[in-house]
């Protein structure tokens, strides 16, 4: 794979935050799961910071071999580990995709007493539906993290994708909500009643074929396989992401970008501000990723960094990477994991 064909993808510190308060609110100290992990810990004070995939996951690791926790430490009792997979292998034994699914939200309500999941029909959609119980004030990462988690299992129960046409949250919307992103890449309703993920019901009656191998397969990939991005290059926003991608080191601008995808550069930031963004912020979360990726993963100088990001000097490039984190790049330094 060439370095243009990478796509970095980074992770808000909201989602960090929400594991490190889950470790916090079982007893346990999060400083030292973070620093194993090789995050600072001081990046969590920062409303901005972002840490590697890389990073993200291997937390996750850390609190499912430390604590013995797959679901990170958000419900009341523990996941333990071995859960995910039966979740997924009670699946399996669904004839059609109905059949599983109603399975699967079985198996997780077995393993938690903190939320129900069920699997509804509304008109033409079909959503798993988790509902809070009464009078339970929940921390949103619990929906969160379970909303993405369930949706990657039904995504591999179908073949392994599956668009999904809205997000509902039960909390009001947060002020990281500019953050979902990929994350939760549809619609999103807040303050309702329960969270879900909608999507055509037509896909139900479909046939479940997947076998041991697949499910093998599957537990391998966890736990990458529930936070890496879903952008499969459709949208007018993911391809100007990959051209402005494969542009490097001389970063194309605007105009340029809009002639390689064959269109003016007022239709190109109509399009862009159709789906809620414009070229400049892709751009810049485009840098913002490839630096903080760089600085977590080497030991790249500013100066580098900052030629390859195309700024005039590392002065400049600093400057920019504290407006996109609200930190200094030093803090993203790649330091050695703590075993």
């Amino acid at each position: 794979m060439t370095r243009s064909s990478v796509i970095p993808f980074t992770v808000p510190m909201a989602l960090v935050r929400g594991i490190a308060a889950g470790v916090h609110r079982r007893g346990f100290a999060y400083d030292r799961l973070l620093q194993r992990a090789g995050i600072a810990p001081e990046l969590l004070e920062q409303e901005g910071a972002r840490v590697t995939a890389d990073q993200y996951v291997a937390l996750m690791w850390r609190v499912v071999e430390t604590l013995g926790d797959e679901a990170m430490c958000q419900f009341s009792r523990p996941l333990r580990r071995g859960s995910l997979e039966l979740i997924a292998r009670h699946a399996l034994a669904g004839e059609t995709l109905e059949a599983s699914l109603r399975r699967m939200c079985q198996a997780h309500s077995l393993l938690q007493d903190d939320v129900a999941i069920s699997l509804v029909r509304d008109g033409s959609l079909a959503g798993i539906v988790i509902t809070p119980q009464p009078h339970q004030l929940q921390p949103n990462f619990l929906h969160e993290f379970s909303l993405r988690v369930l949706w990657r299992v039904t995504s591999w129960l179908m073949g392994g994708s599956l668009k999904v046409q809205r997000f509902d949250f039960a909390f009001e919307q947060p002020d990281y909500v500019n953050d979902y992103g990929d994350t939760f890449p549809a619609p999103l309703h807040f303050g309702l009643p329960a969270s879900a993920f909608w999507f055509d019901a037509r896909k139900l009656p479909r046939r479940c074929s997947r076998d041991e191998q697949a499910l093998k397969n599957f537990v391998a990939s966890w736990p990458a396989a529930a936070i890496m991005p879903s952008r499969m290059g459709e949208g007018m926003d993911a391809r100007v992401h990959t051209y402005l991608l494969q542009s490097r080191p001389g970063w194309a601008g605007l105009e340029s970008t809009a002639l390689a995808l064959h269109m003016s550069a007022p239709t190109l930031q109509r399009k862009l501000a159709a789906v809620g963004t414009s070229f400049q912020s892709i751009k810049d979360e485009l840098r913002r990723d490839i630096a903080v990726s760089r600085l977590g993963t080497s030991k790249v100088s500013f100066s580098e960094l900052a030629a390859d990001l195309g700024f005039a000097d590392a002065a400049a490039f600093q400057r920019a990477f504290k407006t996109w984190t609200g930190s200094s790049p030093g803090l993203y330094r790649a330091r050695p994991v703590v075993d």
